[in-house]
């Protein structure tokens, strides 16, 4: 079995103060959390900004370059940096794909619409089309996230139309309102449909979170962790920082005898230039 990935979703989009004080949420903020996952063992971070006026998400490209800036001066980290913005607001398309410029190695590409709570997170045939072309016209590969099945067909059919090129990497998103459900039956259906030649990855959302790690690095995937995904390290009591997370993944994966991947093992696992 492969080394194991291990990706840390710093802050996401949506969670705020409230939620937990102990949420990334300047840039300095989210800089300082991806280098404690980078020392705990991460060799991915999965990169949002927020708007230092409302705390949301933003795809300012100056904000992110205030995070993406000192990771490559700091670390050897692969950068994974959102196209989404907000799900449920959805921002123009160019604002969305404004932070390609940046070309960091991997980039998010949600690969569907999808109700996702009140809303609906909307990537349309249009924009996943701009999206993959951009992406491979500045050599960012696409960080293909699934919500449902319907979405691993969609990135079949844009294979297949010359829009993108394998190997693929899959992100397996389980749990979510509307999307596939996260358990052992949704994984395994879900990784029976990718191509064979592929790397994946998977996170479960909420108290599914370390559920969904363990299978997916039982089962040969890669891992996802972090705050966008879960802010509790154990029921009712919340994660004091991201690399907590990390840190949990590297002992457990440790006793189950899966090495743990660095930047550089990583960025062959996956392909990158």
């Amino acid at each position: 079995m492969e080394k194991l990935i291990i990706t840390a979703a710093i802050t996401g989009s949506k969670i705020n103060r409230d939620s937990t004080p102990h949420i990334p949420i300047k840039p300095e903020e989210i800089v300082q959390s991806s280098i404690e996952c980078w020392e705990a063992g991460a060799s991915v971070v999965h990169i949002h900004v927020r708007d230092p006026q409302t705390g949301l998400g933003t795809q300012n490209i100056e904000i992110f370059r205030q995070v993406v800036e000192p990771l490559r001066q700091q670390t050897d980290l692969i950068l994974c940096l959102t196209t989404s913005g907000i799900p449920g607001r959805n921002l123009p398309t160019a604002d969305r794909l404004s932070v390609l410029e940046l070309q960091p190695e991997l980039a998010s590409f949600d690969a569907g619409s999808i109700n996702l709570g009140a809303g609906v997170f909307s990537n349309s045939p249009e924009f996943l089309q701009e999206a993959a072309s951009k992406m491979k016209e500045k050599g960012v590969k696409p960080e293909l996230e699934i919500f449902d099945l319907g979405m691993i067909m969609t990135c079949l059919n844009l294979k297949e139309r010359g829009f993108l090129v394998e190997p693929f990497h899959f992100q397996l998103v389980l749990g979510t309102p509307w999307g596939a459900p996260a358990s052992l039956k949704s994984l395994v259906y879900l990784h029976e449909h990718i191509p064979e030649n592929s790397t994946w990855s998977a996170f479960g959302i909420g108290k599914n979170h370390l559920p969904i790690a363990m299978a997916a690095m039982i089962s040969g995937g890669h891992v996802r962790v972090g705050m966008e995904d879960c802010i509790y390290l154990e029921k009712g009591i919340l994660a004091k920082s991201n690399a907590q997370f990390v840190e949990r993944i590297v002992r457990l994966a440790s006793e189950y005898g899966r090495e743990i991947a660095s930047p550089t093992e990583a960025r062959k696992i996956l392909n990158l230039d």
